[in-house]
């Protein structure tokens, strides 16, 4: 009596038993796990740019290269605006010489504080700076000293102020000279305090 035969055993899968799909045999087969979380992933594509996936501030947080600050200390030009300013103070003091016929400590005051103020307003705290204005308004204290001089002069005389600062200006330094005293010195050392005042102020 013969026995029944049993079937063969269906084929075993590689995989787990997925059943092909579409005549793909493989289809239903998954990527062995290598511990990588970023296996699956493609990498981008090539932009020829080697830190174009750096983010901003990557390598010491904020902009790679800070903008340079506005240089302030320029001495050229703050030397230039002193000297401009003592011309200008020079004469604003000769005419106050020449209007009330005296000197005042305050107008002085005011004629190395103008030059000191300007000067460091414009080219920065400088100590050569505040050098600079203090001799300046030597300068422009006795420039001044001298156009009020001839003011006086030139009203007392009746001729123009012109003839008596340019004409005479030899006579006028000789004058100056000789009137030369104590409250003279006084208003010299009003002008460089002042000056180093303004410079101060504007600091």
């Amino acid at each position: 009596m013969s026995q029944p035969v049993q079937p063969p055993n269906p084929p075993q899968q590689p995989y787990g038993g997925g059943q092909p799909t579409d005549g793909n045999p493989y289809a239903a087969q998954q990527p062995p796990a290598t511990g990588n979380p970023f296996a699956g992933q493609q990498p981008p594509a090539p932009t020829g740019n080697p830190f174009a996936g750096q983010q901003p501030g990557q390598f010491g947080g904020g902009a790679p290269f800070a903008p340079a600050p506005a240089a302030r200390n320029n001495l050229v030009v703050g030397l230039l605006v002193a000297l401009g300013a003592a011309v200008v103070a020079a004469v604003l003091y000769g005419v106050i010489i020449g209007a009330i016929e005296r000197e005042v400590g305050y107008a002085a005051i005011g004629v190395g504080f103008l030059i000191g103020f300007a000067a460091s307003k414009v080219g920065g705290p400088l100590p050569a700076l505040g050098i600079a204005a203090a001799a300046l308004s030597l300068g422009a204290v006795f420039l001044g000293q001298l156009i009020g001089a001839s003011m006086i002069a030139s009203d007392a005389a009746g001729v123009g102020f012109s003839e008596v600062f340019v004409d005479h200006f030899g006579d006028l330094v000789t004058i100056w000279k000789e009137e030369f005293d104590f409250m003279s010195f006084v208003f010299f050392v009003l002008g460089p305090v002042g000056a180093f005042a303004g410079v101060k102020k504007a600091g």
